[in-house]
């Protein structure tokens, strides 16, 4: 019966080969009859038993099998465990930090300082959680906790812990770089250029970006490259993020998210499109076209949907005080030309480059044929993403500032919060913690008095009467966005309720101030302030003139009214004077705070030259470097 047994077995497991041809044979498949084989021991009173040690490893490896064949072959199911896994992390770090907020809010605790300690803890644990599960995510979850470490108004804690994500991008391999262009552009790397390094000099969280020569012409160009894996998941990743943030609101509504994904939804396919980006960069060009100023945009060359082309620029980051020293350009004046590259965007053309960092300004002396005023050049990379700014938000936002700008009279603090009404839909209970991010202080005199913020911490009346920043005062701020619950969830009411487009505002306003603090300038910490008031100013005046033209135009003679012509001189003649006014007493304030700057800088000189020794030494210490 052994043997049986065992011819039987021998004969059940064919190779899948062997059954395949005896099945096209139209034979019986041997299983089957070694089952009426059974069937018929069985009937006879010897029935067979099969141990469950045996069917239950065969099971498994059938099942985990049809799982990885699924996997690799099918698209559907692919997608659909991938998106488990990925969702899963993101929804435990939210819901997690979600539940740890609740509980560390509710507690009572015997002193301030260790309910300081408490909420600043809580913030670093939910920060934590959330940056682990979007580097396992990878992608475009890098991508979203660079969106999270740009939001000034959020605590130091989770921005802090998310800057990192700046840097730690994967590249992509060359060989898998490779077959995308080949399948962009119908040719590889190889016969397009006539060298291509395969090591990045950039690597980004949706691309990263190689030197190239090109072998039609010869130049040397630089490649950026979409990470090939993205498209697959794009669709679903932003799925994910939507789906999962959405659950965070239903469960807990006071720590809603649900803008970050409706930002990834609307700008992430642009940003992906590099044709789009081209197209971005041309009217940059375009509307910079009659304008002396120190920005240089690359030259396009080619453009596809997953690949730029274009010129490459050799400079340094616009924050290296070394690359400045070294091509003798004044720090100061590098930091307010790239105030008057952003404020010419955002209060004067309206279309605004909306991913503004370090990392995407270089530096470079200029050339003898550069348009720029001084000797150097401040060069814009990555165009993936602007920002329209419609009249009506562009004026409304101008006349803010120039009231921001006023000193706090009633009448100015009215102003203040209407504009900040019709800009950023902020009721007056939220207009303090609106007002701290757009002025990037603990808010002027007169704001805090619908909520409980910052205390004892000197006010100035306007942003013209601004003192440096010290340090007690940005621990206020910390202090009390850490502390007070009440204040945290206004700040998130207030980035719910503010429009996308004017958040990216807030981040060109930021990146000045940042930038005028790393280059360690030497003029008075108000000094990009008035650049911003003359913009301002000039913005409303253009916008008022060209209204009133544009109204005597539809009316033409016979409808002109005593009032509108009232209004005509009024614009043309009255408020031209006014401005030029304003224009004269704010560029007397520009001359006083630069011959400070210079008197500063010469100080630093001297001390150089006797302290440190030599001509080398003042040099270094009229740079900022010692």
């Amino acid at each position: 019966m052994l043997s049986l047994h065992a011819h039987n077995v021998r004969r059940v497991y064919q190779t899948p080969v062997q059954s395949l041809r005896s099945i096209a044979r139209g034979a019986r498949p041997p299983h089957s009859r070694h089952i009426r084989s059974l069937s018929a021991q069985s009937s006879a009173g010897q029935p067979t038993k099969v141990s469950g040690w045996i069917v239950a490893p065969v099971t498994l490896l059938l099942v985990g099998g049809a799982g990885v064949a699924a996997y690799h072959y099918n698209q559907p199911f692919r997608h659909t465990v991938l998106a488990v896994v990925r969702c899963s992390r993101v929804a435990e770090a939210a819901v997690l930090g979600a539940i740890d907020y609740k509980v560390t809010f509710a507690k009572s605790y015997p002193s301030e300082e260790e309910k300081t300690e408490a909420y600043s803890e809580c913030h670093t644990r939910s920060a934590h959680r959330v940056l682990k599960a979007l580097l396992a995510n990878g992608g475009i979850f890098i991508k979203l906790g660079q969106h999270i470490a740009s939001v000034a108004v959020l605590p130091h804690e989770w921005t802090s812990t998310m800057r990192p994500l700046q840097d730690q991008c994967e590249p992509t391999a060359y060989e898998d770089l490779n077959q995308m262009f080949i399948s962009d552009m119908g040719t590889s790397l190889s016969d397009y250029f006539d060298d291509f390094d395969p090591s990045p000099i950039g690597v980004a969280s949706l691309a990263q970006v190689h030197v190239g020569r090109l072998k039609s012409t010869g130049e040397q160009v630089a490649v950026k490259l979409q990470h090939p894996h993205l498209q697959e998941f794009c669709e679903i990743d932003m799925e994910m993020v939507e789906v999962s943030l959405g659950w965070i609101k239903h469960l807990f509504p006071n720590f809603e998210f649900t803008w970050l994904g409706e930002e990834m939804r609307e700008n992430l396919p642009k940003e992906m499109d590099f044709v789009h980006e081209k197209r971005n960069a041309q009217r940059a060009v375009t509307e910079f076209e009659n304008i002396r100023t120190s920005l240089y945009i690359p030259t396009v060359k080619e453009a596809r949907k997953r690949i730029l082309v274009m010129e490459y620029i050799q400079g340094g980051r616009v924050d290296d005080l070394v690359y400045l020293s070294d091509h003798n350009i004044d720090r100061n004046k590098v930091s307010l030309e790239i105030s008057r590259i952003f404020c010419q965007m955002v209060h004067i053309n309206g279309f605004f480059h909306a991913d503004p960092h370090p990392g995407n300004l270089l530096i470079r002396p200029a050339a003898p044929s550069s348009k720029s005023p001084y000797n150097f050049e401040i060069v814009l990379l990555d165009h993936g993403l602007y920002f329209d700014l419609d009249t009506p938000l562009r004026i409304n936002y101008s006349k803010w500032w120039l009231a921001l700008i006023a000193p706090a009279t009633p009448e100015t603090l009215e102003d203040r919060k209407k504009y900040a009404k019709l800009v950023g839909n902020i009721d007056e209970d939220l207009y303090p913690v609106f007002e701290a991010a757009i002025t990037g202080r603990a808010a002027l005199e007169g704001s805090w008095e619908e909520i409980d913020g910052p205390t004892d911490v000197p006010r100035a009346r306007s942003m013209i009467e601004l003192s440096a920043q010290t340090e007690e005062e940005m621990e206020a701020i910390r202090k009390a966005v850490v502390e007070k619950e009440g204040l945290l969830l206004s700040v998130f009411d207030v980035l719910r309720r503010v429009p996308r487009r004017v958040l990216m505002v807030l981040k060109l306003n930021d990146l000045t101030r940042s930038l005028d603090r790393a280059l360690m300038t030497t003029h008075s910490n108000i000094r990009i302030f008035l650049i911003t008031a003359k913009y301002c100013t000039f913005a409303v005046w253009l916008d008022e003139s060209q209204r009133l033209v544009s109204e005597l135009r539809r009316k033409g003679l016979s409808g002109m009214s005593l009032g509108l012509l009232r209004d005509y001189f009024w614009v043309w003649w009255c408020v031209p004077l006014y401005d030029s006014i304003m224009y004269r007493s704010l560029e007397l304030a520009e001359w006083w705070m630069d011959t400070g700057a210079r008197i500063v800088t010469a100080k630093a000189w001297v001390r150089g030259l006797f302290i440190l020794g030599g001509l080398q030494g003042a040099h270094r210490a009229a740079a900022g470097l010692a």
